[in-house]
């Protein structure tokens, strides 16, 4: 298919209602984070049962995070010449096939195999979605990326609780791992008819070419940036998904309910992404509102630092909404740079994959730090310090300055 064709058909699918279109970003959306957060909770169990350490087991959580840096690279390429159909339901896909790979784990080489092949079909819908919502959902697009930040947490929080939930109601370890493969099925079939081509439209043949020209964007120090702040603001979410309920099991908690605060924390977070977005409306300047997630994001690190018994739950909804706002403004932010929603989408993926490969990192630095002191302070503290250099760095992003930071020949960026 035609570059302009498969971009094309993406925009408008065939029959495609407003309504259809929000329930086919939650449904798929909801599939990206259970294969993660059921891994924190049941880490004990894990370790007994395999023999993995904390910095194996902290891979399950870095490996699937690099490949969906490294992959949501490619996520443009895969969309050029696949189209968002075939894109998306060879993401689900490969996500099902991860999720099934762990019925079968017995030890750490096939549930890092799972965790790679989730994170590569991750990565692919991480790639094409904020693109195509720019496309689809041009008047709102904050709303929507709210939606879809709230619906990736909301799964977090599924996985967190339910996982565990499995595992106490007698259901195998591989089980209670496995079970994520069953909501990829329907996810897959919606987004098979939602997304279904329809008749190439007619695109100007200059704008389609100056839509694909989008090389220059890794020249830009806005995209470099823009890396770095995601990383550093993700690597938060990748430690506490990792090293949460671990870190409250080691203070005496139940599996059970040590992941119902990863469960909370993530509610907390799609409460945030979705109600922040809603709030702000139609502000260009996103910067106060990162701010203010951000300086709720110091009190939560602070709290598990230096008080984590004195309310957890009450730290993990701070946290979790300092967390999911923040994400959910973010997410915009590159967006707002471009007119072009396929270069929009590109710096969109450029930012994720770059900065996935980034967060990646925070989980196994978390587990050398407790090596090194024989607890979590020293990560959670590591944290706080990463949260103070992304509200520096945030001050960079003034919207009146986009158009010079992104700049090119040709460019349509917005001013």
């Amino acid at each position: 298919m035609p570059v302009a064709e498969a971009h094309a058909s993406a925009a408008q699918p065939a029959g495609g209602t407003a309504l259809l279109w929000i329930a086919t970003v939650v449904l798929v959306t909801l599939n990206l984070r259970p294969f993660i957060t059921a891994i924190g909770p049941l880490a004990p169990t894990l370790e007994a049962q395999t023999g993995m350490g904390l910095e194996a087991l902290s891979g399950l959580t870095l490996l699937p995070m690099v490949l969906m840096g490294v992959g949501t690279w490619a996520a443009p390429t895969a969309l050029r010449r696949l189209g968002a159909r075939r894109c998306i339901a060879a993401a689900l896909a490969t996500i099902a096939l991860g999720n099934l790979l762990r019925l079968g784990a017995h030890g750490a080489p096939l549930l890092l195999a799972s965790a790679a092949l989730c994170g590569a079909g991750v990565a692919l819908v991480q790639g094409v979605l904020p693109g195509l919502i720019k496309q689809r959902s041009p008047g709102g697009v904050a709303r929507m990326m709210g939606i879809y930040s709230a619906s990736l947490m909301g799964g977090g929080a599924l996985g967190a609780q339910l996982s565990p939930l499995a595992l106490q109601w007698g259901a195998s370890w591989q089980m209670a791992l496995g079970l994520w493969a069953v909501p990829v099925l329907p996810a897959l079939a919606l987004a098979w008819h939602t997304l279904r081509e329809r008749r190439p439209a007619v695109v100007a043949a200059s704008g389609a070419v100056h839509d694909q020209n989008t090389g220059w964007l890794v020249h830009r120090a806005r995209t470099w940036l823009l890396i770095l702040t995601f990383g550093l603001l993700n690597g938060g979410y990748a430690s506490m998904v990792a090293w949460l309920a671990p870190f409250y099991q080691s203070l005496g908690w139940s599996a059970p309910a040590s992941g119902l605060l990863v469960a909370v924390l993530s509610v907390a977070q799609a409460a945030a992404a979705l109600g922040l977005p809603a709030l702000i409306g139609h502000r260009p300047d996103r910067r106060p509102w990162i701010w203010l997630t951000l300086a709720l994001q110091v009190l939560g690190f602070a709290s598990l630092a230096w008080w984590p018994e004195v309310s957890p739950m009450g730290t993990v909804i701070v946290l979790g909404m300092g967390l999911g706002g923040c994400f959910a403004m973010i997410m915009v932010v590159p967006l707002d740079h471009l007119r072009s929603p396929v270069q929009a989408g590109a710096l969109s993926a450029l930012m994720q994959g770059g900065g996935f490969i980034l967060a990646a990192m925070a989980p196994w630095v978390v587990a050398l730090l407790h090596e090194s002191s024989g607890g979590f302070r020293a990560g959670w503290l590591a944290q706080l310090l990463a949260v103070l250099a992304v509200a520096l760095l945030v001050t960079r992003l003034a919207p009146q300055h986009y158009a010079r930071a992104m700049r090119a020949p040709g460019a349509a960026a917005h001013g």
